[in-house]
C-alpha cells in the first residue's frame, strides 16, 4: 500500500488565528475537509471556511474552583487547620504587628464615632486615644466600659461640685444676712444713745484730814 503525503496545514492554522484572534492551539480543522483547507491561502478564504463552519475556534477550557470553595467553606468552619496542616509559625500566620493594627483601627474608628455623635469631649477624646495607644484596652467593650464609667464619674463630681457651690452660696448668703442683722442692730442702739439726755456730774467729795475727829463737848 502506498501511503498519501500528509498535506501540512500550518499556514492554514496561523491564518486562522489570525482572523479568530486566538492562539494556534483553539483552531480546530475539520479533518474531512482538509483539501478545501489546504486549498485557502488567503485570510479571505479562511473567513469563508469559518462562516461555513469547516474551521471552529474551541471554547476556553474550564477550570473548575467548585472544590476550592467547598474546602475554603471548611476551613472557616474550623476544618482542615490542625497542627499537621500548618507549614509556618504562629508569627508567620498571623504576625503580632497585624493583630495590633485591627486592634487600633477598631479603638480609633469607635473613639471617632463617638466624637462625632457628641458623645464624649474632645479632652476625654484625646485622653482615651492616648490610653488605646498605651494598650489599655483589650477590645471594644473594654473601651465602652471605660467610657460609660468616665461619664458618670464626672457628671458625679460635676454634681458634688453643684452642691458645694450652693452650700457655699448658702453659707455666704446667711453670713451676709447676719451681717446685715447686726449692722441694724448697731445703729439703733447708736441712735437710740444719741437721744437720750446726759447724766448730771456727781458731786465732789469732802476732803479727807489726818488724824482723828477731835469731840466738841456740849455747851450747858
Amino acid at each position: 500500500l502506498f501511503l498519501l503525503p500528509m498535506v501540512s496545514l500550518n499556514l492554514q492554522k496561523r491564518l486562522a488565528a489570525s482572523v479568530l484572534k486566538c492562539g494556534k492551539r483553539k483552531v480546530w480543522l475539520d479533518p474531512n475537509e482538509v483539501n478545501e483547507i489546504s486549498m485557502a491561502n488567503s485570510r479571505q478564504n479562511i473567513r469563508k471556511l469559518v462562516k461555513d463552519g469547516v474551521i471552529i475556534k474551541l471554547p476556553t477550557a474550564i477550570h473548575s474552583r467548585d472544590r476550592v470553595r467547598k474546602r475554603l467553606a471548611a476551613k472557616r468552619r474550623g476544618r482542615h487547620t490542625g497542627t499537621g496542616k500548618r507549614r509556618g509559625t504562629a508569627e508567620a500566620r498571623l504576625p503580632v504587628k497585624v493583630c495590633w493594627i485591627r486592634r487600633m483601627r477598631v479603638l480609633r474608628r469607635m473613639l471617632r464615632k463617638y466624637r462625632e455623635a457628641k458623645k464624649i469631649d474632645k479632652h476625654l477624646y484625646h485622653e482615651l486615644y492616648v490610653k488605646a495607644k498605651g494598650n489599655v484596652f483589650k477590645n471594644k467593650r473594654n473601651l465602652m466600659e471605660y467610657i460609660h464609667k468616665a461619664k458618670s464619674e464626672k457628671s458625679r463630681e460635676k454634681t458634688l461640685a453643684d452642691q458645694a457651690e450652693a452650700r457655699r452660696a448658702k453659707s455666704k448668703a446667711s453670713r451676709e444676712r447676719k451681717l446685715a442683722r447686726s449692722e441694724a442692730r448697731k445703729a439703733v442702739t447708736t441712735a437710740a444713745s444719741e437721744k437720750a439726755p446726759e447724766p448730771a456730774a456727781p458731786a465732789a467729795a469732802p476732803a479727807a484730814t489726818g488724824g482723828k475727829k477731835k469731840k466738841t463737848k456740849p455747851t450747858a
